[in-house]
Formats: C-alpha cells, structure tokens, sequence
C-alpha cells in the first residue's frame, strides 16, 4: 500500500496477498471514484456487476473458511478510492457470509455463485425498530407450519434491504428463551409477503431499509445451520466480518491523510506553506501514527484469523474499535486542517468525514467491542 496503511511486505501476508494488493489498487485507480450520482441503488447494482466481472467478488464467498487478509487488503483498497464500492463489496460478503461458512452444498451451489459474479445483490437482516445491539432481544417470529417456516416481524437500517437478491435473515423460533431461541433463514428478495417498508436516507448515501415480513413462507430447506442455532450464525458472521471493517476504516483514514498532506504542501501561509507550521507537521504525524497503529491491529486480527483456530474476537474488536475510532480523528483532522473547503459539501474530506461516522455504529459499536475486549481480558484472570 502506499504512504501509511497496510504494508503488504509485512510478515502477516503471503505472496498472493501482495500481488492481489496490486492488482486491485490499479484496477481501483482506473475504475472508481469517490464522486456519484443521486440514484445509489443503480449506483451500487453498476458497483456489484462490475467488482463481479474483474473477479473481485469471489474474494467475498467459499466453501468453508474466507480468508480474512484478503477481505481486509480488499476493502482498505475499495475505501480509499469509493466508499460505495468497498459498501458494495462489503455486503456481499456479509449478506452471503453465512452461507459460506454454514450452508449445505446444495444452498452454497444455489447462491455463492451469483453473489460472486454481482449477479445476485445480499444483504444481511438481522436489526429490529427495537432490537440494535441486543440482538437476542428480536421480536420477528418464525413458525412451523407443516414443512414450511411462517414469517412475520420487521427489519430496519437493512443495508441493500431494497434491491436485494439474496438476505440472511434472523428470527424467533422459540426453541429457547433469548439467543438460543434465534434461527437464520436464507431469504429471497422476491418472496411474497416481503416488502419495502421505508428507504432510509443516512448519512452517507446508501442503500438502507426497513422491511416488513408479513406471512413471508419458507421452505425448512430455507434454514441456515439448526433450528436455535441462528445466534452463533449471526455472531461467527460478524466477528468474520468486524475486521474488514477495521480495514476500510484504513483506506479511508489513508486518503484523508493523503488529502490533508497534499492540501498543507500546496496552501500558501504568508510566505510558507501550511505543511511549514509546526502545529500541521505535528497534526500529520499524529494521524500517520495513528493509521499505522490501526494497520498492525488489522493485519493481527486478520492473519490471526486465518491462520488460528482459536477464539479471536478479542483481535478483532481491537482492530475495529482501534482502527474505526482513530479513521474519524484523522478524517476530522483533515477537515479542520482544509478550513472552509472541509466542510463544502462534495470536497473529499468533506465525503470522508460522512462515510466513516457509521463504521464505529455497525457490526458491533464501539461500546460493544469495548465490553468484548474487556470481557475476553477479565477471562484470563486466576480465579
């Protein structure tokens, strides 16, 4: 990678993962762009289909184990040029992650290979109007009706919820109270009795919605893992997933060290430039430190990931908390050192400063990786 961010000449990667960091990084100069138009859905189905066609996508699908370093490599290079594309790549990968990991042969043969192509758009479902962080705590309820599964409830902040292919949803089966009473479905995105309740405006232009599910019907061979086993999809998932995030957390922090280093070499201060004021060479090599302390926790938790088979969500949450936390001090940095132009609405800090607000919100919040750090150190203490 260039300037700071990830070093691909780290230990952590293998040769493959250094030539794909190149690949991708030219094919991403000639392809994308921060800059797009009102209509993000058609936005993001161009983005699908053409991260499809390069191959791009099949880094997001297997049949069994992902590889992580790839997923992170990916999206910190998606992130520094387009925040669509790397929201984009990303949610083919959450939206079809538990298929990946915990589909029959039959459901990964029927699915993984149209979400690789961009031929099939996934999302993920599994927020509730009234069910965030809690997850345990959701109402939508799926039961038995012959050799069917009957769906009722509602979902919001579904990223893709609108033009989705292909969902992983949860629901309540009952088997248990709480988390064991969670199941996952693989949901089509033409099913009767799915319908788009609200599109959701965000901050960051993306495709958002709230669904409802009125006697949606599924066949049982619709079902991902057991039934009551939907929490530990949710959660392997995600905790899959939390890195990547940290990842693209990076490559936006990277261009919005790059902005601002380019922006203070070139603005004029009386006879000097910006980049000659002590205060800015300090500010820059604030936010250099701090992406680079984010790089070395990703490229950690990812090849720890990949090559552990034991619990590593502490790793994780280090890395998406560290590098999502420090990406908005640097963005904010960036802003402030840019002065009006910062905050002009189309500017690139400006964009950044928009796109990385949610990343310390989604697939776990700050405060929750926090607890799960925590957690996972008190654990270790003699009894």
């Amino acid at each position: 990678m260039t300037d700071v961010g990830l070093d691909l000449d780290w230990p952590f990667f293998d040769s493959r993962h250094r030539q794909l960091g190149r690949d991708l990084e030219t094919w991403a100069a000639a392809n994308l762009d921060h800059a797009h138009g009102d209509d993000v859905e058609a936005e993001v189905r161009h983005l699908v289909a053409k991260l499809g066609s390069a191959g791009y996508l099949g880094l997001t699908i297997a049949d069994g184990a992902l590889d992580v370093r790839s997923l992170a490599i990916a999206r910190s290079t998606l992130a520094y040029h387009s925040g669509l594309a790397d929201f984009a790549f990303a949610m083919q990968g959450l939206g079809s992650g538990a298929i990946s990991l915990f589909g029959t042969a039959r459901q990964r043969a029927d699915y993984l290979s149209q979400v690789a192509s961009g031929q099939a758009i996934a999302a993920f479902a599994m927020t509730e109007p009234d069910c965030g962080s809690d997850a345990a705590a959701m109402t939508t309820s799926a039961r038995r009706d012959g050799d069917d599964w009957v769906i009722h409830g509602e979902k919001t902040y579904i990223s893709n919820g609108q033009i989705a292919d292909v969902i992983t949803l949860f629901a309540r089966t009952g088997e248990a109270d709480g988390a064991k009473g969670i199941s996952a479905f693989i949901l089509p995105g033409n099913a009767s009795g799915l319908s788009v309740a609200e599109r959701i405006e965000a901050i960051a232009p993306h495709p958002l919605a709230r669904l409802k599910l009125e006697g949606v019907r599924l066949p049982s061979s619709a079902m991902l893992g057991n039934p009551g086993e939907g929490f530990k999809v949710a959660m392997q998932t995600l905790n899959l997933f939390r890195v990547t995030v940290g990842a693209a957390a990076l490559g936006f922090a990277r261009r919005a060290f790059v902005e601002a280093r380019s922006f203070a070499a070139q603005r004029k201060l009386g006879k000097a430039t910006l980049a000659d004021n002590a205060v800015t060479q300090e500010r820059l090599a604030e936010m250099a430190m701090a992406i680079d302390a984010s790089a070395l926790l990703v490229a950690r938790a990812a090849w720890q990931q990949d090559k552990s088979d034991g619990d590593n969500r502490r790793a994780a949450a280090m890395a998406k908390l560290h590098a999502t936390e420090e990406a908005q001090k640097v963005i904010d940095a960036a802003v402030q050192l840019h002065g009006g132009l910062g905050v002009t609405r189309g500017s690139m800090v400006e964009s950044l400063y928009r796109e990385i607000r949610a990343l310390r919100i989604y697939e776990g919040a700050s405060e929750v990786q926090r607890q799960i750090i925590a957690r996972d150190l008190l654990k270790e203490m003699p009894s």
